[in-house]
């Protein structure tokens, strides 16, 4: 069974968006997007919601758009992850993604149980809050940015229960960015 993790940049309040949906704050220097890169090599799939999916759709047409080296390779590796996207507008997705058609724990649990290598990433404030909500994270990474918001989309959402971590590990990336990587004790 494949692990399930939440990975997105948080500002040191707790923050993964401004008050006005603004996350210019998190944009990666060269050496965290080369990070990214490496950590994007390991995702068997990826689950999504229809706007971070919108966001991401750059990526499907970068050679047409980008020339640098490292966002190619993103690209590359980007478009062959196989990518569940959930909304209530969308009646179709390109390249290698579909539409969910199970609740969040069913596509979960389907992505999870594919053969090979490598783990599940849940992206997007609203889908990852659910998946905290629902006890469906395994391991939480988060790039831990020196900006203080104030206020704006938190990390985790509110819990009915503790949630009990144990750092697993954490390293400095860039001149700016924490990475901590938290495993869920079960």
């Amino acid at each position: 069974m494949l692990p399930v993790i939440c990975s997105m940049s948080v500002s040191l309040d707790g923050f993964i968006a401004a008050p006005d949906g603004d996350i210019d704050w998190g944009a990666p220097e060269a050496e965290l997007f080369d990070f990214h890169v490496e950590q994007t090599r390991h995702l068997a799939g990826y689950l999504c919601g229809r706007r971070l999916y919108e966001t991401m759709l750059v990526w499907e047409t970068a050679e047409q758009t980008m020339s640098d080296a490292a966002q190619l390779e993103f690209a590359r590796i980007w478009r062959r992850i196989p990518k569940v996207v959930f909304s209530r507008t969308l009646t179709s997705v390109v390249g290698n993604a579909r539409l969910a058609t199970g609740d969040l724990a069913t596509e979960v649990g389907r992505l999870r149980d594919q053969p090979g290598e490598g783990v599940v990433s849940i992206g997007g404030a609203n889908l990852a809050a659910a998946a905290v909500a629902e006890d469906l994270i395994d391991e939480y990474r988060q790039f831990v940015n020196p900006v203080v918001l104030g206020g704006g989309t938190p990390y985790f959402p509110p819990l009915a229960n503790r949630l009990d971590l144990r750092l697993i590990e954490s390293r400095t990336v860039g001149s700016r960015v924490v990475y901590l990587r938290h495993q869920r004790i079960r």
